[in-house]
C-alpha cells in the first residue's frame, strides 16, 4: 500500500470508528439516564392539569356550557376538549396527557338562544410534535438503549369551517 491508499482507507475508517452509538444501559439505570437525556436534549412541555379530567364529560357539553365559570381554556372553548392520560411503558416519559375533542361541531350562541352545537363548523384536534425516548433492546439482548422518536400529540382543539366536497 502506498501513502495515498493508506490515507483514503483512513478517511473511510474514521467515520466508522468515531460514529457515536447510543450507550446501552441495564434496566435499573434506564429511567435515570432517560430523565437526564430528556432534561438536557429534549425538554418536555409542562403536563396540563388533569385534575378535572375525572369529572369532565365524554360528550359535547352543550347543556353545561357557560353554567360553571372556568379559567381553563379547554372548558371555555367553542371547541371544548378534555385531557386523557396516555401510558406507554416502552417510552420516556411513559405517562403524558393528550387532548381529546368533545364535540364534532362547535358550540355557538346565536340570536340570544341557548348554546347549540353547530355542524357548519368542525372541532379539530391541534397536534404538536413531541420527542419521546423509546426503549430498544441492545445487541447483547440484556441491556437497552434510548432511541429518540417524534410523535404527534393532541394539545387542544379549535373550531374550523366545515370542509365541503365539491
Amino acid at each position: 500500500m502506498d501513502i495515498k491508499q493508506i490515507l483514503i482507507f483512513g478517511l473511510f475508517l474514521v467515520p466508522v470508528c468515531t460514529s457515536k452509538r447510543s450507550p446501552c444501559y441495564e434496566e435499573h439505570r434506564l429511567r435515570e439516564e432517560a430523565e437526564k437525556k430528556l432534561k438536557s436534549h429534549y425538554p418536555q412541555p409542562p403536563d396540563p392539569s388533569t385534575n378535572s379530567t375525572r369529572d369532565s364529560p365524554v360528550s359535547c357539553p352543550v347543556e353545561s356550557f357557560y353554567q360553571k365559570p372556568s379559567e381553563d381554556a379547554n372548558e371555555r372553548s367553542l371547541s371544548p376538549w378534555r385531557y386523557v392520560r396516555v401510558i406507554q411503558t416502552d417510552r420516556f416519559p411513559s405517562e403524558y396527557s393528550e387532548a381529546q375533542c368533545l364535540c364534532s361541531g362547535c358550540i355557538l350562541i346565536q340570536d340570544k338562544k341557548p348554546p347549540m352545537e353547530i355542524h357548519d363548523y368542525d372541532s379539530k384536534l391541534i397536534k404538536q410534535s413531541r420527542v419521546f425516548l423509546k426503549k430498544e433492546l441492545c445487541e447483547d439482548g440484556k441491556k437497552y438503549y434510548l432511541k429518540p422518536v417524534s410523535e404527534e400529540v393532541g394539545v387542544g382543539c379549535t373550531c374550523t369551517r366545515a370542509s365541503t366536497s365539491s
